[in-house]
């Protein structure tokens, strides 16, 4: 198969669809791999360092596009992107498109078999593909929520952790799956005052388990929630139905409720937010105030991080990358039920009912689709 790997054109986006490693491994076992020139040379994996695991570097996207069979990447397509793909085309990247009608549109238009990332399951249910950005993105929630409560940077100028005789900043996190426990190890790493809410049972009793009395958790009463969110310094967004838009936790008159410069960072942006005030923003303008509320919302949080994030990344999404190769896509999706739950759009068909619930859109099942 002949594999194509663009340089990502996202705001601020340095991450890279494969490394050297994975170019090598795929063309051991017989493939080709294009890649855009200057694609990882922003986090140090050179183009030379490409060429001798022998990918074939290409000058443009266009090229790259225009050859081959399937494009691997990091982050949604953009529109000029969108308009590159073909009927005879896989897509594998992440694709968030329950909250994206115009991208959906555009990929149904194109034709090609897109398969997102974040939709790919596990054994346990888990969804492996999300997990290594989502421990990216809850650590560093809790950094940049740090660095915006300085005063210098719009916040109420606390210090996380507090002195002694002086009180921590207080921290709410909405949602204890990968990204909410990432952020609360990082939020009691730092000394902060931190509660978490969820409406897993057992996933709150694991937290409780394994911090005491350093952490308080809660399940996810609405009115509990409008009253800890009112407190707090810092609310760290980080809910996720897989596939579907996030929920809106917090409204607009909680917002209003809010201590004036406290920081909100909704690490569910990706999926249209948890915050009804939620808007996304990028790297290079990532903040915006609502009531006097500060928001963070950049759309790809762990770009910032992006050669950690690359090789995390690349890590889980290898051995997919590799079966959709060696087996083409229609057996790949056949042989492997979890692969197959990646599929959202096939040969101008939605295949995502999620996507189509939020979108209020018909949609056919890849079961359907594939004959499987």
């Amino acid at each position: 198969m002949i594999i194509g790997v663009p340089q990502e054109v996202k705001n601020n986006e340095f991450r890279v669809g494969l490394t050297p490693g994975n170019v090598r491994g795929l063309c051991k076992q017989g493939h080709s791999v294009l890649l855009q020139r200057g694609a990882g040379e922003q986090i140090g994996l050179t183009d030379e360092s490409y060429r001798l695991a022998g990918a074939t570097l290409i000058n443009s996207a266009a090229e790259v596009f225009a050859k081959a069979e399937m494009i691997v990447k990091v982050k949604e397509p953009q529109a000029q992107e969108c308009a590159m793909l073909r009927e005879d085309q896989i897509l594998f990247t992440y694709l968030h498109l329950a909250p994206d009608p115009q991208q959906t549109k555009a990929l149904l238009a194109s034709g090609a078999s897109c398969i997102a990332y974040e939709t790919v399951t596990s054994v346990n249910g888990a969804l492996p593909l999300l997990a290594p950005m989502s421990e990216v993105a809850g650590r560093m929630s809790i950094q940049a929520a740090a660095s915006h409560l300085e005063k210098t940077h719009g916040g109420l100028g606390i210090l996380m952790a507090g002195v002694p005789g002086v009180a921590p900043a207080k921290v709410v996190i909405l949602g204890a799956g990968v990204v909410g426990r990432n952020a609360l190890q990082m939020a009691v790493g730092m000394g902060a005052d931190v509660c978490i809410f969820d409406r897993n049972i057992d996933c709150l009793r694991q937290i409780d388990l394994l911090y005491g009395n350093r952490v308080r958790t809660f399940y996810a009463d609405p009115l509990l929630v409008e009253l800890e969110v009112c407190e707090a310094d810092v609310v760290i967004g980080a809910v996720l139905l897989p596939g579907a838009a996030a929920p809106k936790l917090v409204t607009k008159e909680m917002v209003r409720k809010m201590k004036v410069g406290a920081v909100v960072v909704d690490v569910a942006i990706d999926q249209g937010g948890c915050f009804e005030t939620s808007k996304p923003t990028t790297h290079a303008d990532p903040t915006f105030i609502v009531d006097g509320v500060l928001h963070y919302c950049v759309a790809n949080m762990p770009g910032a991080v992006a050669r950690t994030s690359t090789f995390a990344l690349t890590n889980a999404t290898y051995p997919f990358i590799e079966a959709l190769a060696n087996r083409g896509m229609v057996k790949a999706l056949s042989h492997d039920h979890h692969l197959r739950n990646g599929l959202s759009v096939h040969q101008g068909n939605l295949t995502s009912e999620p996507v189509a619930k939020a979108q209020k859109v018909d949609f056919v099942s890849a079961e359907e689709l594939l004959a499987v």
